[in-house]
C-alpha cells in the first residue's frame, strides 16, 4: 500500500492557534513505559502504526525513561483520553512523536484540544526554537487540519511503500 508522509513545523510560538480547552481537560505527565506501550498500542492499532509492535518490555524502557522523552496523557473529565510522546532534540527541535486519541474518543472535538495542550508543553521545554511532527495518510483523515489549525506548516511530503 503506497503511503503519503506529512512532516509539518511551527517555528515560532507568535504562530500557534491555541484550540479552546473545555473544562475538565486536562495533560498529566506520567512515568511508566507500559503505558508508552498501551497507548502506542490502542491508538495505533486503526493507524496501522507497525515500528514498535515487536518490541519488548527492555526496549520500552529504554525508549520511555530517557531524559530527552516526555510522555502526557490526556483526561477530560477523569477519563482518559489519548496520549502524546515529546521529544527534546538537537539544535532547539522538539519531535510530538507519537500522538493521539484512543478510539473511543475520536470525534467528540477533543484532539484540537490535546494538541493545544501538546504543544503548550513542548514550548516550556528548554531551549525550544522549533516543534515538529510527522503524520500519514493512515493517520486519522483530520490529523493533519488539526496540526494545520494549530499553526503548523507543512516543509516535506514523502511517499513510500509499506
Amino acid at each position: 500500500m503506497k503511503s503519503t508522509v506529512s512532516h509539518l513545523e511551527m517555528i515560532s510560538r507568535e504562530v500557534f492557534l491555541p484550540a479552546e480547552i473545555p473544562t475538565g481537560f486536562q495533560l498529566k505527565r506520567v512515568d511508566d513505559p507500559g503505558i508508552n506501550e498501551r497507548y502506542y498500542r490502542a491508538v495505533g492499532e486503526a493507524c496501522e502504526w507497525t515500528d514498535r509492535l515487536e518490541w519488548l518490555a527492555g526496549d520500552w524502557s529504554s525508549w520511555a525513561q530517557r531524559g530527552a522523552l516526555e510522555t502526557w496523557l490526556a483526561f477530560f473529565d477523569d477519563a482518559e483520553v489519548g496520549y502524546v510522546e515529546l521529544e527534546k532534540q538537537k539544535e532547539g527541535n522538539v519531535e510530538i512523536v507519537y500522538f493521539g486519541l484512543l478510539p473511543q474518543m475520536i470525534g467528540r472535538g477533543l484532539g484540537g484540544a490535546m494538541l493545544t495542550e501538546a504543544v503548550l508543553r513542548a514550548w516550556e521545554i528548554e531551549g525550544t526554537q522549533r516543534i515538529w511532527l510527522h503524520t500519514c495518510t493512515e493517520d486519522h483523515p483530520h490529523a493533519i487540519l488539526n496540526y494545520e489549525k494549530r499553526g503548523f506548516r507543512l516543509f516535506q511530503t514523502k511517499g513510500n511503500l509499506r
